[in-house]
Formats: structure tokens, sequence, C-alpha cells
């Protein structure tokens, strides 16, 4: 099957792993794959941001650089009209984005079936974190793309039940959650081996990976550390960045456990499953609602015992003293308490760790499962074409 994979992406970040992961799964089962999206998509490098388009969204007003996005849209359609009539995709995939109808536009113009992949309802987040100017305008765009897509693929239950308070039928939305390459971490080394290179022989290790923000509570968790007698293994290695790491470094200095915590910075992706191999626990935080978080599947693959909140996103995958242990995010203790009782309790880590990693299998949470399931739609919607 040729398939035209259309997206707006820039940043090399969380995004950018599923659609690299998406098209490499589905180029993997033998099928052609189309890319249509901004040039700089391939040349920005790992961990970086949407370099002049940030400064374009963060310097120019909202409404004029809403209507930019809009207008890209244009530019966006002819990209994808000339593929289309270069390589004569039997399909599009598009990941959704907010003011970018353009893939509707070329599938009714090409009479093409398009599966279109939800990862967030972007009025919903911008309006929370950014604001937005024209509200109705964003509201129209995103109703327009849901609606009149062939197959909305949401990334958990929770997005779908959004989606389909848009007005779109139920038998047109299917959930594929997010998966992991089982080859990027059949790779990895045990966990001894993995906190020997790391310098963290003989602790036990407490990890979180990704994009550090304030709301994910790693301060309680610092919090938790410095409570502890000097001599305690405990230890907090934070894989990644973000905007709250030099308040985190901060509160360890003051705490005085700057020996107690490790954070690494942004690392390449090729060595994320090096250093989650070294947790002992690993930390899924606070969490958006309807968010299917990458880093929840590399720590079941690895086989983590898992901390996290139990809020319904999260219990689609995970089940409380099964395959994690989970926490009330209301209650302001709670991260603490759940990292305490795994800490304290070796055979339930063992236990829930172990469930963990069966849990991507009995799930099929793997990349090239959810490539099976869009060709298997592309299929459904060519047969009945």
């Amino acid at each position: 099957m040729r398939i035209l994979y259309h997206h707006r992406t820039r940043s090399k970040d969380g995004q950018y792993v599923h659609i690299e992961e998406m098209i490499h799964a589905l180029r993997a089962q033998g099928h052609e794959i189309v890319i249509v999206a901004p040039p700089s998509a391939e040349t920005e490098s790992f961990g970086s941001d949407a370099g002049a388009v940030a400064l374009l969204k963060r310097w120019l007003p909202k409404w004029f650089y809403e209507l930019m996005e809009l207008g890209y849209s244009l530019v966006a359609y002819r990209r994808m009209a000339k593929a289309i009539r270069a390589h004569k995709p039997d399909c599009i995939y598009e990941r959704y984005n907010l003011f970018l109808p353009a893939g509707i536009w070329a599938a009714r113009r090409f009479k093409l079936p398009l599966l279109l992949e939800v990862n967030a309802p972007i009025l919903e987040e911008r309006t929370r974190y950014d604001g937005l100017s024209l509200t109705r305008l964003a509201r129209w765009s995103q109703a327009y793309a849901w609606r009149n897509a062939d197959g909305v693929l949401p990334v958990t239950e929770v997005l779908a039940d959004i989606v389909a308070s848009y007005g779109v039928r139920r038998e047109r939305i299917t959930v594929i959650h997010n998966g992991i390459n089982g080859e990027r971490f059949d790779r990895a080394p045990d966990v001894d081996a993995a906190k020997r290179a790391l310098g963290l022989e003989g602790r036990l290790v407490l990890g979180f990976t990704g994009f550090v923000r304030e709301w994910h509570g790693l301060d309680k968790v610092l919090t938790l550390i410095a409570a502890d007698p000097p001599a305690s293994r405990r230890h907090l290695l934070v894989v990644g960045d973000g905007p709250a790491r030099a308040p985190l470094e901060k509160q360890a200095r003051e705490l005085g456990i700057e020996n107690r915590v490790t954070f690494t910075g942004i690392v390449g992706r090729d060595d994320v499953a090096r250093h989650v191999a070294a947790f002992d626990i690993a930390l899924q935080p606070a969490v958006v609602a309807y968010a299917s978080p990458l880093k929840l599947f590399e720590y079941l693959a690895l086989g983590k015992a898992i901390v996290g909140p139990a809020q319904p996103n999260i219990e689609e995958i995970l089940r409380q003293d099964d395959n994690a242990v989970l926490f009330d995010p209301a209650d302001p203790n709670g991260l603490a308490g759940a990292v305490s009782r795994l800490c304290d309790d070796a055979a339930l880590r063992t236990k829930v760790a172990a469930n963990a990693q069966r849990t991507i299998d009995e799930l099929q949470l793997t990349w090239g499962a959810n490539a099976r399931k869009v060709v298997n739609l592309f299929g459904a919607l060519r047969a009945h074409a």
C-alpha cells in the first residue's frame, strides 16, 4: 500500500517520536510512505523546539499567528496535491493539528480515504495553556477535521469521548494507544549494568523521563528523599529537561541532597532505554486527562515497577497492584505515599514489574501492532469505497 503521511510538526520532541516510529513501522511491513511535512521537520535535532516558528508564536499577536496557521493550510494543500499527482497514493494518514484542514481538502479533491490521528484536543489544550484569540475559527477547524475524516484515531478512550462530543459517530472512532519499538528496548542493559554505567551502584533508583514541568510533582519526591537518613539508598534520576529543572535543582541544594539526585538533561532517543534500565521505580506523575504518555510504554517495556495516577486514561493501561501502584491525583501526598509503599515492599516491586513487561504483549502496545491496525482500517475503507 502507498500511504501519504501528512503532518505539521516541526519540533523534535515526543510528537516526532510518534511520527517517526509509525512511519518506520509501516515501512517495515512493506508499505511505501510518502511524507508531506514542513522541511525543517527533517533537519532539526532531537529535543529542539520549532525554531523560528516558536519565536513567531511568542512575539506575534495571537490573532495574526492563528491566521498564519490557517494560511499555511494553503501551502500544505499544494504540497499534498503535488505529492498525490506524482506518487498516486492509495490513502492519506494525517496527524491532527489545529487550523489545518488541508488533509480533508486533499482527500476530497482526489477521492482518497483519510485517517486522522488525534493526540490531543488542541482547541481545548491551547485555550487552557496558551490562550486562543480566534476561538470560533479554531472550533470550526477542529470540528471540520474530526467530522470529515473517514476515520479518527484518538490515543485514549478519554480522548475518544471528546472526539465523539463533536458529533463524530462512534463507528468512525478507533482508539490506538501509543506504543514502543521493541528493537530499541531489547538492546537495553540489565538494571545492575545500567546502574554501574551511571555511577548509581547500590542505589534504589526512582526514575523519571521526559519534559520536566512543575505540575509533575517531583518536588514532593525530593522532599521524601530529604526525610531519609543519611545512609539511605534512595536516589532520584531525572532523564530529560524542562522549565522545572532549575527549581528542582535549587530545592535539592537547599535540602542538602544534591548527591542523591541526578539530572541528565536531554539525552538522545537511543540512550533513553539504557537510562530507564537503571530505574527500580518508574515515576509517571501528573498527566493531562486525555494523554497517552510515551514514557509509560517505555517503563512497561523495560519491566519497571510503575507509580502512576489513578485516573481514567492511565487506568486504560495500568491496574492497581497488578502492573503498577496507583495513587489519588487529588491527594497532595498521593505520589510520595505510593513511592514509599513500593520502596518498602520489595515483593510488590518485583510483582508489578513482571506484570508491567507482560502488559506490552497482552495489549499489543507496539508501533508494529499500531501500523497493522491502521493498514486494516485503510483496507476496510477502500473495500467500501
